[in-house]
């Protein structure tokens, strides 16, 4: 009888630490930027794989120093996922909350790092002047320039 309850004990103490390992995470925390893709793949579990550049300046499709950033999104988390399409659609600046976790499985997505919370930030891309330069009205020609001319 006493082998049983010491054999109990072990499996329950490897299930915890793989549920832990599973489910749990170890880090936590915000990235800011620009949403460029948002996906929804997977052949039997179907999760969101998304793309976020920060930093850089941004004007048009290019991109000046910018890094990448992949995460992944559960299919359950709909407000995420709204707010991330609303993000792409308007190109709204976002602030994600993610949590990393220890390593990815096939069921939970292909990055390690899960977003849990978006914030949809005002102004976006095509709103922004980075250095706060004033707009430069081109030169209109004088008479004696419209003059040399003709």
């Amino acid at each position: 009888m006493r082998k049983w309850g010491i054999l109990f004990v072990l499996l329950a103490i490897v299930f915890g630490v793989l549920y832990y390992l599973t489910f749990g995470y170890y880090s936590e925390g915000k990235r800011g930027g620009f949403i460029t893709r948002l996906s929804n793949k997977g052949y039997v579990f179907k999760t969101y794989e998304g793309e976020l550049k920060m930093g850089g300046l941004y004007e048009g499709d290019g991109s000046l120093n910018a890094s990448e950033w992949t995460f992944s999104v559960s299919g359950k988390n709909k407000d995420a996922i709204t707010k991330l399409e609303e993000a792409i659609a308007s190109g709204h600046r976002v602030s994600l909350t993610y949590e990393e976790k220890f390593f990815t499985l096939p069921w939970n997505g292909d990055t390690k790092f899960f977003v849990t919370n978006v914030e949809v930030l005002a102004g976006g891309a095509s709103q922004r002047n980075p250095a706060n330069l004033p707009k430069v009205q081109p030169e209109q020609p004088t008479e004696i320039d419209t003059a040399k001319t003709l």
